[in-house]
């Protein structure tokens, strides 16, 4: 549903212009002008009202005055002329609009609210306001005010930002590289990054899909549409505002280290995203992937005519992760047969600076063929010996032979011809080389590649709701965070503390709140006994950080030293912050742990995101180290581990000299139950465990720190509101028996489906086929059906029906929701010998009550008049039926709930 009527507007047959202008330098102008120089194929038509003549074409006064319904109406007129003119479109059934003018405004009485209320009455579609337009070279279409029209290719570009949009456009140029499409989203009224991601995932024109973003807008929507994208083809995303922070002075040490864009770059990693750095890195991107697929490993052979270069790219290589190639034997024996004997003998494959065309040939021959690399980089440096024209003919004509010889997958080649002429750069280019100006910028473009694999393993696993190693106490771990905010507190007790992680079964030191030195030293007393050592802390909702005030004493013994220290942290509290609120002392036995670790782990609210997990070295200087990383929860073990393994203290956790290692997954554990409670208690706002004690033994929580308040909605649907990625719904699991006793389990779908998906197929036929897809099905392929079963459970459910007898699919339902989570539009098919058994029936009945739990407010459906059987059950479970208004076989199915 968020790509409804996308290809009318994205793919149009039919196209007005509302607002062109005769002045030379205006937007309108130069719209008109774009469109006529890309000589778009379908209907045009040119609206406005003033003028008898603009630029060689008569407009009409009106849109109902052209002598067609345009599918696409491109709007350049003023602002405060938008909403009458979206308004007339939608009452002559145009499916959307494009609006290139700015100074809509926002809020309530605004010309943006009137233009979206005027197209949601019709079903429209808008792109902008505020932006550079739309190119789509693959229908001839250039409603834009960008000075060149890009060549036809595979990339699409979605940018916030029209200049870079426009700036993509010449490179592209520049290069050979080519876009199925350019769209400048402007200020999103309508059609979102996500609807776009959604829409390019699904064409098969589009083979990666590049974005440029300042900001998200939907969180949760942005993920869902990301992480489906990513499944299917790379996407590659730049982000201006790095080095901003976070707006809001953070209180515990978890929410200083959780920065604006250290939670985006969390949650371009979870979605699969790839992020570069700068618009350089972008373009060297989208050269690799708008040309090669992906290796099946990161092992690179790099040929070279110069040692000094092969060797540079050899450490850029492993800097970033990648593995040089090794050397077999009988690799090592066939160059030896076709170079000189002053070669390298060793990766890189430096063939000497004399190498001539012959010399490369024979070199790369061998390397592809070697099935010891997965991707092969051919590098030159110009000589007055040999051409490096005729070295880079030579190659290009051997690729393309490799190529022709291998279709169904050849092994990646790229090229650096360091300070290569244009004719070398459209030689390399025109045989689908990726080619860079430097070494740097080719490891790069090969590691993207690498990673894109990566991600897509990565993305086909599926996090679990709860993880099945532990049974927390949720309920009570809630009782202490609701009490404590029907208190008026915002910050837990140490106490409190010390019961929600004993509620999750993770590990504290003895911790006892004293109200004064007395009560310390009798709690220090039954430490003692046990042969522990004392430390004491001040306690006071407003001294966050202790150590600030020298609150905290260490390796207390006797009960004298505590009765001392009791009393001297209580003055010295007093004394330098007289305004705090003091409740008495923290008494905690000390744990001392000569070859422990100490960490910090926590939880962070982001204003875009909702809730972060942050984990790193821990300590008083935490923010100063800065060792950190972040994660969107939920997390599984495998998440947990992978967060770990970005922090450089995660060296430390291994054993080294006479140090054990930390005891294997006790510090992931931790990481799995903390985002658990933070699905289980929305109500936590910030929680940092500073230090987790970690070492051979497991792992103990000396302090922490928890920030309470009133859960926050951020997010639509059911699930955790704070989540911006929602977990596996294990919760929609369902038995139910059919008329015929045979007994059915229906889960929600998952990613690994997809064989079971395959196998079902074959047993539905063609006509109930027909039925479901509205055209003859005769093949599915690995991307339809990818595409199918990647949900991340946000936007869109589907439930699939298994026979407990036999664990074979039996059925289909889903259901997706519209861009601003109203309607959810619901599809279904089950294998064709099992209709009439109340299969359909119970599967119906599922996603019904699914999307009333998700306050959608209607369900709707398309199904074809011949469908008979579906349509009375839709009549029977509630549903209105009437005929569709533009197409006379369809019927439109729709309950309201």
């Amino acid at each position: 549903m968020s790509t409804y009527r996308l290809k009318n507007l994205l793919s149009p047959r039919s196209v007005a212009l509302v607002g062109g202008s005769p002045r030379q330098v205006s937007v309108g102008r130069a719209v008109l002008e774009n469109i006529g120089k890309a000589q778009f194929k379908g209907q045009f038509g040119l609206v406005n009202p003033r003028y008898a003549e603009i630029g060689g074409v008569a407009p009409v006064k009106s849109l109902d005055m052209l002598s067609f319904v345009p599918e696409l109406v491109v709007i350049t007129a003023p602002a405060s002329e938008v909403p009458a003119i979206v308004d007339q479109a939608g009452r002559l059934g145009s499916a959307g609009a494009l609006i290139v003018s700015a100074g809509l405004g926002h809020g309530p009485g605004s010309l943006h609210e009137a233009t979206i209320t005027a197209a949601r009455k019709y079903g429209m579609r808008l792109i902008g306001p505020n932006c550079l337009g739309i190119m789509i070279p693959g229908v001839s279409l250039n409603a834009s005010f960008a000075a060149h029209m890009p060549g036809a290719g595979n990339l699409a570009l979605i940018s916030q930002s029209g200049a870079i949009a426009a700036g993509m456009v010449d490179w592209a140029a520049q290069r050979g590289v080519g876009f199925s499409g350019i769209v400048s989203i402007g200020d999103q009224i309508d059609v979102d990054i996500a609807d776009l991601l959604d829409h390019f995932a699904m064409d098969h024109k589009t083979r990666a899909i590049l974005l440029y973003i300042e900001a998200i807008k939907d969180a949760r929507k942005f993920m869902s549409a990301a992480r489906a994208a990513a499944r299917v083809k790379p996407v590659v995303v730049v982000k201006s505002g790095r080095m901003a922070q976070g707006a809001k002075a953070a209180a515990t040490h978890t929410g200083a280290l959780a920065g604006a864009d250290a939670v985006y770059d969390a949650a371009f990693r979870r979605a699969g995203v790839l992020r570069v750095s700068d618009l350089r890195e972008l373009f060297d991107c989208a050269e690799t992937l708008g040309r090669v697929e992906s290796p099946t490993g990161k092992r690179l052979a790099i040929l070279t005519n110069g040692g000094g270069i092969g060797v540079l790219a050899v450490d850029r290589l492993v800097e970033l992760g990648g593995i040089p190639a090794p050397m077999t034997e009988d690799t090592r024996r066939n160059l030896d047969a076709v170079l000189p004997p002053t070669w390298s003998g060793a990766n890189p494959v430096d063939i000497v600076g004399d190498a001539d065309a012959s010399r490369y040939a024979a070199a790369l021959g061998v390397l592809l063929a070697d099935p010891g690399n997965d991707a092969v980089l051919v590098l030159n440096v110009q000589t007055a010996i040999a051409s490096a024209a005729d070295i880079a003919a030579t190659v290009t004509e051997q690729v393309r032979a490799y190529r022709d010889r291998h279709r169904s997958w050849a092994k990646p080649v790229l090229a650096a011809w360091v300070g290569a002429d244009q004719k070398i750069v459209e030689s390399l280019s025109g045989a689908r080389i990726p080619n860079y100006p430097t070494e740097d910028d080719a490891v790069r473009g090969f590691m993207h590649l690498v990673r894109h694999r990566e991600v897509v393993e990565e993305l086909s696993q599926v996090p679990p709701a709860m993880p099945d190693t532990f049974v927390p106490d949720a309920e009570a771990a809630r009782r202490i965070v609701v009490g404590a905010i029907a208190d008026g507190r915002k910050w837990l007790e140490p106490v409190e503390i010390k019961r929600l992680l004993e509620a999750y079964d993770i590990a504290m030191v003895p911790t006892y709140a004293a109200a004064d030195v007395d009560e310390a030293v009798a709690y220090a007393n039954e430490m003692f006994a046990q042969g522990a050592t004392v430390v004491l802390k001040i306690m006071s909702r407003d001294i966050v950080h202790k150590s600030d005030v020298g609150g905290v004493v260490l390796n207390l013994t006797t009960p004298e030293a505590v009765r001392v220290a009791a009393a001297d942290i209580l003055a010295r509290a007093r004394k330098l912050r007289p305004e705090a609120r003091i409740s008495g002392v923290i008494v905690q036995a000390m744990v001392v742990k000569a070859k422990a670790r100490e960490l910090i782990l926590g939880l962070a609210d982001d204003p875009t995101f909702g809730t972060v997990v942050v984990f790193g070295r821990g300590g008083t200087a935490v923010e100063i180290i800065n060792d950190r990383a972040l994660a969107l929860p939920p997390l599984d073990l495998q998440l947990a581990c992978d967060l770990i393994e970005r922090t450089r203290v995660s060296r430390l956790l291994r054993a080294y000299r006479d140090v054990p290692a930390v005891k294997e997954n006790a510090v992931a554990m931790v990481l799995v139950k903390l985002a658990q409670m933070a699905a289980d208690i929305p109500e936590i706002r910030e929680f940092d465990i500073n230090p987790l004690l970690a070492d051979e033994t497991g792992v103990t929580a000396v302090d922490a720190r928890v920030i309470v308040g009133p859960p926050q909605r951020k997010f639509a649907g059911s699930g955790p509101a704070n989540f911006a990625v929602r977990a596996y719904p294990s919760q929609w699991e369902r038995h139910f028996a059919l008329k015929d006793g045979r007994r059915i389990f229906a889960r929600p779908l998952r990613p690994e489906d997809e064989p079971a998906i395959h196998k079902f197929l074959r047993h539905v036929t063609p006509n109930d086929l027909r039925l479901r897809f509205f055209a003859p099905m005769k093949e599915f392929t690995h991307e339809f059906i990818a595409r199918l079963t990647q949900l991340d459970y946000a936007r869109a459910m589907a439930f699939i029906a298994f026979d407990e007898a036999t664990n074979e699919m039996v059925g289909v339902v889903r259901i997706h929701s519209d861009s601003i989570y109203e309607t959810g539009e619901y599809a279904i098919l089950l294998r064709s010998d099992l209709k009439g058994k109340g299969l359909g029936w119970a599967l119906m009945q599922m996603i019904i009550e699914y999307a009333k739990s998700e306050g959608l407010k209607t369900i709707s459906g398309d199904v074809l008049k011949e469908n008979t059987v579906m349509l009375d059950m839709c009549r029977q479970l509630g549903f209105e039926v009437k005929p569709d208004r533009t197409e006379p076989d369809i019927c439109d199915v729709r309950l309201k709930l």
